[in-house]
């Protein structure tokens, strides 16, 4: 039995999505399930067509010759369905892994971004790699159980039909089996669960190592990080030897119970010929039927991968839980200026109210920057005005239209953001400028570019803007600038930069806030998080936030005079003005 992938038993939409999925590839499952039964008929017949082929050989019937062509041909029919059942079978289970890992990333790249970070990088790529491959198995796996059943009872049934006595031989040890199957599926279900707990453990960890590999190796924190890692080990291999515990008593008991099983069936059947009840042929196929009848091996099997995939699948449907943002169908007006403005907004966390803003406008055409120490709340403002999170009160308009009413494409077009550390996607530099809800003229990604003072660094690679970005050893700060250029081509009404020039030098920020004044940067209206005193005396005016209120509102000159102010950029009391 092979050790299942990282899992939990953690609540989640298993059953609906194990359903959908086999909804969409209901038809091959239809096939397999054709075929499946058809070779279980055939497998029920050939021991009762062998044991007559037997009986009219003994006998020298003329017929013989014609029974045993005909076991010849269930045998060949036998081994095509088996065939068709395996191909088909893989088909289906191709397309519903396919179909559960488009569907999970779907669902994850719509949820608000802050919902997915409290799950971790690794335990995520678990969930659409591996714990979709195991439950991309079982819509055809239960299909295949269902079948699997039918030769133990066909066989039972045949058993009856044949001779009762030994049928009542083999029903004297049917609830050894029952229990021997009930103790297999439980001790299968909870291991596995436990096993996949622990697994995704050490992926989580592994994960959080290598995101912070320049800081362990900095640190010399090497030996105590991969012992963090690798700490549940122990636990996990306790959990392994528990699966193959369980696996092999249930191996064991049914590799006892099913000669003894076969050979009480033989020993009745035996008396039962010597008083002249049956044929040889039908004591041969009475050996063959209570094999079949006591073949727990194949259920268990199928009854192991069931629960190993419905398990993987509560993992993926807890994706299915994650809260979309909603969209609509409005646009904004052509001649908007690009005022935003909110409204009642708030926003809490396990019972913690980070964000609470009654009333706050910014007029369309100006610059406002943000201020504030730490945990005040200024990324979380910044998430909220560019639609990357919902309030939990409130509404938060452009130009007059509820955020939430917009269309993606609308939303996406008209709002653009650049973070402190932006992530690249794309072949080349040019499709990660580019990248956003159409695809921008190059004039416009170089124009981008160079206000963002990223087009002197570019046009010095061997390919310029075509370079590919694994082939562009990129410092953070050119990263920065990339990510800049990104938001500035593909903002059209409302730019945020949220700490987007922490990692620039003093000339480079100096440049971008220049494009800034300008014009440079088409987006009509910018919220700028702010660090430095030289970006909040840019803004037109600033927004100082405190424990997520609005402590005070003014141009930067303005609120210098107060010193818890001047406190939030970290600089002496006796500074001028911060201009």
């Amino acid at each position: 039995m092979a050790s299942p992938p990282a899992s939990t038993a953690e609540p989640g939409r298993g059953g609906p999505l194990l359903r959908a999925a086999a909804r969409h590839s209901g038809g091959r499952l239809v096939v397999v399930a054709l075929c499946a039964t058809a070779a279980a008929g055939v497998t029920l017949t050939v021991p009762a067509v062998l044991g007559r082929a037997l009986d009219l050989l003994l006998s020298g019937s003329a017929h013989s010759t014609m029974a045993v062509l005909t076991c010849a041909a269930l045998l060949i029919a036998e081994i095509g369905l088996d065939t068709a059942v395996a191909w088909h079978g893989g088909t289906a289970t191709a397309r519903s892994t396919a179909w559960l890992r488009r569907r999970g990333v779907r669902r994850l790249l719509a949820a608000e971004p802050h919902r997915t970070e409290s799950l971790g990088a690794g335990d995520l790529a678990t969930r659409l790699t591996a714990n979709t491959t195991d439950a991309g198995t079982a819509p055809v796996t239960a299909v295949t159980a269902v079948t699997a059943v039918l030769p133990p009872v066909g066989a039972l049934v045949a058993l009856f039909v044949i001779d009762a006595w030994t049928a009542l031989a083999f029903l004297a040890g049917v609830p050894l089996l029952l229990l021997l199957l009930r103790s297999f599926i439980r001790g299968t279900a909870d291991s596995n669960a436990a096993y996949q707990r622990t697994q995704a453990t050490i992926a989580g960890r592994l994960a959080e190592a290598l995101t912070g590999a320049r800081t362990i190796a900095a640190a010399g924190t090497g030996d105590l990080e991969r012992a963090r890692i690798l700490a549940p080990l122990d636990e996990l291999g306790a959990q392994g030897r528990r699966m193959w515990r369980v696996y092999g008593l249930a191996v064991a008991g049914s590799t006892v119970l099913m000669p003894l099983l076969t050979t009480v069936v033989l020993a009745v059947g035996g008396l039962r010929l010597a008083a002249g009840e049956i044929s040889v042929g039908e004591l041969l196929a009475l050996s063959r039927y209570a094999t079949y009848a006591a073949g727990i091996g194949t259920v268990t099997g199928a009854l192991s991968t069931l629960v190993r995939g419905r398990t993987a699948a509560r993992r993926v449907g807890t994706l299915e839980e994650l809260p979309a943002l909603r969209h609509g169908e409005a646009r904004l007006p052509a001649d908007g200026k690009g005022t935003l403005e909110l409204r009642g907004l708030t926003v809490t966390r396990d019972g913690t109210r980070l964000l609470d803003i009654p009333s706050l406008r910014l007029p369309g055409g100006t610059t406002t920057a943000v201020v504030g120490p730490s945990g005040s709340g200024k990324t979380l403002l910044a998430a909220v005005a560019g639609r990357l999170l919902d309030p939990d009160t409130g509404t938060v308009t452009l130009d007059g239209v509820p955020l939430a009413d917009l269309t993606h494409q609308e939303t996406r077009r008209a709002i653009g953001t650049a973070f402190a550390r932006p992530a690249l996607f794309g072949r080349t530099i040019e499709d990660a400028l580019a990248c956003g809800p159409r695809q921008y003229p190059p004039q416009d990604v170089r124009r981008a570019a160079r206000a963002a003072g990223a087009d002197g660094f570019v046009t010095l690679l061997p390919h310029g803007y075509r370079t590919p970005l694994e082939a562009a050893p990129l410092s953070g700060g050119e990263r920065q600038r990339l990510g800049l250029a990104r938001a500035f081509a593909g903002s059209e009404r409302f730019l945020i930069m949220d700490d987007a020039t922490s990692s620039l030098d003093t000339v480079t920020e100096q440049q971008v806030n220049r494009a800034l004044v300008s014009g440079e940067v088409r987006a009509r209206t910018r919220l700028i998080v702010a660090h430095r005193p030289s970006c909040a005396a840019l803004a037109d005016t600033v927004v100082w936030l405190e424990k997520g209120t609005v402590r005070a509102t003014g141009t930067h000159r303005q609120l210098w005079q107060d010193p818890d102010y001047r406190a939030n950029f970290a600089v002496p009391t006796t500074t001028g003005t911060g201009r």
